[in-house]
């Protein structure tokens, strides 16, 4: 039978999909084991085998993957929000990514190849709807054409399906208003909503029997000092995890996968506070309805190794509009997805670590560029007319913008690959923390949730 999964009377929330005033079965107290529906349950206290913290797309995931192997186990997924997938999660381009980027034998590159074809395999099995709208790597100069030659090599490493290099009317030919010298041509790439996909893990947590805790925001993880109230295990669930409206649920494993706040949650548990999280702030334009006929798949430039971050693409979304950017700056707010979005703590937090400034002057004038870019349009739009000269600033408009839950070390390199990070003492080999998880996060999900519920299972002998 399962084990844990007990919760007080209460309210849930409807589920996302379900009929208007429809009661999850959580809202009345079950024996645990015993014909537990899933659903959104409300006010703790709870008990749980495992508690996932964030329901992110990677969060979501991992819960998924870990009831689907432990059905007999007790899940929950605690998250701050009153939503599902409502930071990086719903606020990214929306890309599948093939794997071309990454270090040949990293996590990262390995996950990628494995995640894209398990995302195109999940859509196909859940009729979510995607476009396979491939994608150019364009390089518009001379001197860009060694480059875009190793990654194709580096592309070729990671096993990243269909890749070939093509010639100025090849690139024509697949994008009629672009112009480059050569360019990496990836078919494999795609577009989705990965919101969409987010929320199709989590009705899959719940089917299996996984419990989803919004409005939770977890302030602390602890041991407890006793059991329970009204528990007959004792110490069975020895972890306590407290939210900001001081409510517990109890449980023997915590799995955090808590994206711009993953450093704080680690050492809200006692576990190291690096890689810290510095958050960047991405704003896309957006190419006017009338002009998206110009762009018919992804379009990027050839990355420049001198600078951390991809640059400005073209890209097509699922609704028909067409995404310009993102530029990439500090973010003085770990959710501020506006301009003037300033929270003193995250905004301190940031410039007080040497990291920060390391990095800050290694690439001082490449920041200045950005952040001069992100007042002008007219600088921004002069990069995109590298690739299509037609694009003017009359054909574009401000878009939405993300942020990115940027790793960061202490001598100030971009910790480039994905960390877990357990802890020390009796809390520390109770807790696994996913500390990065970088783009390609999202396209990679599902691998990186295999790859969590195999460590999962090895620390906590699940």
């Amino acid at each position: 039978g399962r084990s844990g999964g007990r919760c007080s009377p209460a309210a849930t929330s409807d589920s996302p999909g379900s009929a208007p005033g429809r009661r999850s079965a959580a809202a009345t107290p079950t024996p645990p084991g015993r014909g537990r529906q899933p659903g959104y349950a409300r006010s703790p206290p709870c008990t749980f085998d495992v508690a996932v913290v964030g329901a992110g797309i990677v969060g979501l995931a991992s819960a998924r993957e870990l009831v689907l192997r432990h059905p007999s186990l007790a899940f929950a997924v605690l998250e701050k929000e009153k939503e599902l997938a409502h930071h990086q999660s719903g606020h990214n381009s929306g890309v599948i990514h093939s794997g071309i980027y990454y270090t040949p034998g990293s996590l990262k590159a390995k996950l990628c190849v494995q995640g894209a074809a398990l995302c195109y395999e999940y859509c196909d099995q859940k009729g979510i709807p995607y476009k396979q709208c491939g994608k150019l790597i364009v390089a518009v100069e001379q001197d860009e054409i060694p480059r875009l030659k190793a990654l194709y090599e580096r592309g070729l490493q990671n096993n990243v399906r269909d890749l070939k290099l093509i010639g100025a009317k090849e690139i024509q030919a697949k994008e009629p208003f672009c112009r480059g010298l050569m360019a990496l041509d990836s078919p494999y790439t795609g577009i989705v909503n990965y919101r969409q996909v987010a929320q199709s893990y989590a009705e899959d947590f719940r089917e299996a029997g996984g419990t989803i805790l919004t409005d939770f925001e977890v302030t602390n993880v602890e041991m407890a000092k006793e059991s329970p109230p009204e528990n007959e295990d004792g110490l069975k669930y020895p972890v306590v995890v407290r939210n900001s409206k001081g409510e517990e649920i109890y449980c023997r494993h915590v799995v955090t996968c808590a994206g711009l706040y993953s450093d704080r949650l680690s050492e809200i548990s006692g576990c190291s506070p690096e890689p810290r999280i510095v958050p960047f702030r991405g704003d896309y334009l957006l190419l006017k309805p009338e002009k998206c006929y110009m762009v018919k798949g992804n379009i990027y430039p050839v990355p420049n190794p001198r600078f951390p971050f991809l640059g400005f693409h073209f890209t097509p979304r699922m609704d028909g509009s067409v995404w310009l950017g993102p530029n990439a700056v500090l973010a003085f707010k770990r959710e501020g997805y506006k301009l003037l979005d300033f929270s003193p703590t995250d905004f301190l937090d940031a410039v007080l670590y040497s990291g920060l400034w390391k990095l800050v002057l290694r690439n001082f004038s490449y920041g200045l560029s950005e952040v001069y870019r992100a007042c002008f349009l007219s600088a921004q739009v002069k990069q995109l007319q590298r690739f299509i000269p037609e694009v003017t600033v009359n054909d574009i408009l401000r878009g939405p913008s993300g942020v990115r839950a940027q790793a960061l070390d202490s001598d100030g390199n971009l910790v480039d690959d994905f960390v877990f990070d357990g802890g020390t003492g009796d809390i520390g080999s109770r807790i696994l923390h996913v500390r990065n998880a970088p783009s390609p996060a999202a396209t990679s999900s599902l691998a990186i949730a295999k790859m969590i519920a195999d460590e999962a299972k090895q620390r906590f002998e699940l």
